[in-house]
């Protein structure tokens, strides 16, 4: 995260910190920013047990049921009368 900054460089930074808002504000300043930074972690948490509560209840999926085809040799025979009307070269 602090790939480039060295011991230098943020020692810089706090002295312009000390500068800008002095030696009292800085305890402040450091308290409001924990304080905001641990209620956005406490809402992020609230919404994601929001976001994973549903599913959480949901029952799992029922797969579907495996449709049946009919055997070939399982289909109705015509009567001889209806089979011969059927095919014409029969006769």
């Amino acid at each position: 995260m602090f790939d480039g900054l060295s011991l230098t460089h943020i020692l810089l930074f706090l002295v312009i910190l000390l500068l800008l808002f002095g030696a009292k504000r800085l305890p402040e300043i450091g308290g409001a920013l924990g304080k905001s930074i641990g209620e956005f972690k406490k809402s992020m948490r609230e919404i994601q047990q929001d976001v994973n509560a549903p599913l959480a209840q949901q029952p799992p999926p029922v797969p579907p049921a495996p449709v049946q085809q009919p055997p070939a040799a399982s289909q109705p025979a015509l009567p001889p009368s209806a089979a011969q009307a059927s095919n014409p070269k029969a006769n």
